[in-house]
């Protein structure tokens, strides 16, 4: 998958203050392929046999694309930025991700389910990361 995250930080017309922008454009990039993987492994999820096993794993995946995406748009946006905000939904996806890993790592089974929990656990990471960074 090729973004443009990077290019699209360093062409903001005005500063972006004190934020690490790699950790950012991690940060971003992580959450839009989590919310990528998550789709995909709650669709893969409905095309299981044994579906009715993995209720949760799909509603968890389902969670988390959601909210990946919408960490990722809130990040993409610096005109009136809130830190508080910014701090709260990186914690909630790091939440989300953490929740949906330990979810799908129990159904390492199946391959779709590991590449899921690989992708929430990456994503986790960057958001820690990021939250770190803004101190």
């Amino acid at each position: 998958m090729t973004l443009q995250v990077a290019e699209m930080l360093s062409a903001y017309p005005k500063d972006l203050g004190r934020v690490d922008q790699a950790k950012l454009t991690k940060c971003i990039e992580e959450c839009l392929r989590c919310a990528q993987a998550c789709t995909a492994c709650a669709d893969a999820c409905l095309s299981e046999d044994m579906v009715a096993d993995l209720v949760k794993c799909i509603r968890t995946d389902l969670d988390c694309a959601d909210i990946c995406q919408t960490t990722a748009r809130l990040l993409s946006r610096h005109t009136g930025y809130d830190a508080n905000l910014t701090r709260a939904m990186l914690e909630a996806c790091a939440q989300a991700c953490k929740s949906c890993a330990e979810e799908c790592e129990r159904h390492t089974k199946h391959h779709h389910c590991a590449i899921c929990a690989q992708a929430c656990r990456d994503c986790e990471r960057a958001c820690r990361d990021l939250i770190s960074a803004l101190g």
